[in-house]
């Protein structure tokens, strides 16, 4: 049965499946705990509300018995710093420039859970990263990959560029061997890599000082003193993922044909966004992962890196939103225009 579901897994397009027991990373419930506790989640309040269905899938579901940890492939084809220092460019992180991978992945994962249904009738269900389950301990325990420092999930054979996805099921099913987490030993590249020193010691990562928290999750003002380091990121950060030695494994030919960056999406024009509206804006983001955060907090991304960027010229894309009725997006402007230098 696990081989048949391994070569459906990898007809659907998935490069990489596993099994673990369904409560074999219960002990990451307690590190999740810790986390909370300390207020690294930040504005986060949905990982607080339904923590105790997150600290085990067993307390989401007690007719659990094997998870089936899943992952696909999105190894960009490009360097993901290459536009580091293009001044009038923003940057997308890589996940976010196809495809929205929520709906591709789930489609896929409830394709692969009909072909069980058919052949082993059984009771399951599956996850994608909006339901309360931890899928990154899950796929470690199935022997997928290992934790990193930089807490995201490494593959040996497709580096840090990886989907997960997770099906729960009343089959007992043979667990796999869980890969150890010591392949990172002595590699300090993803912490050294973070521009706001966001990760620390012991696998913990401080989600207030994360980019892509900042710019994705968090609804009101950035934080001043973070401002600079976000530098032309606009959503999310690839930094921590992109300078892991592991990714020399990955290779973009395996990743999932939906995942290739829009054109429009690989180098967009900051002027071009900050004059985007309401209906622009879902229609040129309709279909990717952008699209949930709304273009308010786009648009303040967007004058933070226009903010960032010393070109005066981009002065005149910032100034229609100093009257904004937004007062986040018009302290934004403010605050862009007066790093422009321009009056």
């Amino acid at each position: 049965m696990k081989e048949a579901i391994k070569a459906e897994a990898e007809r659907l397009g998935f490069a990489a499946c596993g099994f673990a027991r369904a409560d074999a990373a219960d002990a990451a419930g307690a590190d999740l705990r810790r986390w909370l506790e300390a207020w690294h989640h930040g504005t986060m309040g949905w990982m607080e509300t339904r923590a105790d269905q997150r600290v085990s899938p067993l307390a989401l579901w007690p007719e659990a018995r094997s998870a089936i940890a899943l992952g696909m492939s999105y190894a960009p084809g490009s360097d993901p710093m290459a536009l580091a220092g293009a001044r009038d460019r923003g940057r997308i992180s890589v996940y976010a420039q196809g495809g929205d991978y929520h709906k591709i992945v789930k489609k896929r994962l409830k394709a692969l859970a009909r072909f069980i249904v058919e052949r082993a009738p059984s009771e399951l269900k599956v996850f994608v990263d909006t339901a309360p389950v931890m899928e990154k301990p899950l796929a470690e325990a199935a022997g997928i990959g290992w934790q990193g420092k930089h807490t995201n999930l490494v593959s040996r054979e497709h580096g840090s560029w990886l989907f997960l996805g997770i099906i729960l099921t009343s089959l007992e099913l043979e667990p796999d061997r869980a890969e150890p987490d010591y392949h990172c030993g002595s590699c300090r590249a993803c912490l050294d890599a973070c521009p706001t020193r966001a990760i620390g010691p012991a696998h913990r990562i401080d989600a207030r000082k994360c980019i892509s928290y900042l710019t994705i999750e968090h609804d009101g003002p950035i934080p001043a003193e973070y401002r600079e380091a976000i530098g032309n990121r606009i959503y999310g950060c690839d930094d921590c993922l992109a300078v892991c030695p592991w990714n020399r494994f990955a290779q973009a030919a395996s990743a999932n044909r939906a995942f290739i960056a829009r054109a429009e999406l690989a180098a967009p024009a900051l002027a071009d966004l900050l004059a985007l509206d309401d209906g622009a804006f879902r229609e040129m983001f309709a279909g990717t992962a952008i699209k949930r955060i709304g273009v308010e907090r786009l648009i303040r991304n967007c004058l933070i890196a226009a903010g960032n960027s010393g070109d005066p010229e981009l002065a005149e894309a910032v100034r229609p939103h100093l009257a904004a009725e937004d007062a986040v997006i018009a302290e934004a402007a403010e605050w862009a225009m007066a790093k422009l230098q321009a009056p």
